[in-house]
């Protein structure tokens, strides 16, 4: 088992010693930083399990040191033990609001000490379990869905094939065994996407896109199901400047697909579904896509961009519960916002929020 690791952050040597004296009778592997300006660069090669932190320092105080390292990502984990002489709730509050973990009093009690470093120990092994848990857990995802694609490819192929060769009743149940295929393979999609993307291992591929296009592509691509459903598809688009629009193409298609293809889903025969394109006063692009089915009653409106959250139950109607979630992690990537409001007298209108910086 490794050793834990612990840094002592101090401009007085003698607090050191203190504190290797009270310690030491502990499987510890101690280091010392005098200078809190040495501190960042040191946390690569002492790779601290628990850091000490010492409130009172010139130039960089402990407060402020606390700050920087909670603002770098890989050292948000690390557990963080203020040790000070300030006995005001006040202070200790200003601690613990820039990050600290816990906090021990000087004069330092060796067996107050002991305990609160064990404690921060503990919290961090379980933080290293969970991670290590969540890793075998992507890993195992990936590899799943790896194997899954492969084996949806060759039913794919294998369908193709067999509808070259075949009489046309035998050929309408192969359109449909496809079809079905290829529904599984978006699911599979999904899923490594929001895997991908809970783990922080998606990057958005952003070039500046003409949403006009990219919605009128999604929008033709239901044309024919709409049709089917005797619905009509309405777009209603801005007049101004929208070619330019830095977004990941293939994850905002995914976003308009689902949210189309729900809205085809759930509106009624004989009925229009609009989706609109707008800036509004603040130039930020605002998509709307607006039916008039069932619509989201109010205490679900949060809950159904979570995983495996529905709406309204329908029959007949596959509702897994991974595509909303993904459509807002995909948004929520972009630093936009998607929500559900009413559509009234009956519907739902899907929103989407995405400001326009421009790609440098």
């Amino acid at each position: 088992m490794k050793v834990p690791t612990i840094l002592i952050v101090d401009d007085e040597p003698d607090n050191f010693d203190v504190i290797s004296i009270l310690l030491s009778a502990q499987e510890y592997e101690l280091h010392y930083v005098a200078d809190a300006k040495e501190v960042i660069t040191s946390l690569d090669i002492i790779q601290p399990d628990l850091i000490l932190l010492d409130v009172m320092m010139p130039d960089i105080n402990g407060v402020e040191l606390c700050k920087q390292i909670r603002a770098l990502p890989q050292w948000q984990a690390i557990p963080i033990t203020m040790v000070t002489a300030l006995t005001r709730k006040e202070d200790l509050a200003q601690c613990l609001n820039a990050g600290a973990d816990d906090f021990i009093s000087k004069p330092l009690n060796g067996l107050e000490l002991r305990a609160r470093v064990n404690s921060m120990l503990r919290i961090k092994r379980q933080h290293d379990s969970l991670q290590t848990l969540l890793q075998f857990r992507e890993d195992m995802v990936h590899m799943l869905v790896h194997d899954l694609r492969n084996r949806l490819t060759d039913v794919l192929l294998g369908v193709e094939f067999l509808e070259m060769d075949v009489e046309a009743s035998v050929q309408q149940k192969l359109e449909k065994i496809y079809e079905s295929a290829q529904g599984v393979q978006l699911l599979v999609d999904d899923l490594l996407k929001i895997a991908l993307l809970e783990s922080g291992n998606l990057r958005l591929n952003r070039r500046d896109v003409d949403i006009r296009e990219l919605v009128q592509s999604v929008m033709d691509n239901f044309g024919a199901i709409a049709t089917q459903k005797k619905q009509s598809l309405v777009s209603q688009f801005s007049s101004s400047p929208l070619n330019n629009i830095p977004i990941d193409e293939t994850l905002m298609y995914r976003v308009l697909d689902n949210l189309l293809s729900n809205a085809i889903k759930f509106a009624p025969e004989n009925s229009d579904i609009v989706v609109t394109i707008e800036n509004d006063q603040s130039n930020a692009l605002k998509l709307q896509v607006i039916d008039s089915g069932p619509g989201v009653p109010q205490e679900l409106r949060q809950k159904i961009f979570e995983k495996y959250e529905i709406g309204t139950l329908m029959p007949d109607v596959s509702q897994i519960g991974l595509g909303l979630a993904l459509c807002k992690m995909i948004i929520n990537a972009h630093q936009g916002e998607i929500q559900v409001k009413s559509n009234q007298p009956r519907g739902s209108i899907f929103e989407i929020t995405l400001s326009q910086p421009r790609l440098a």
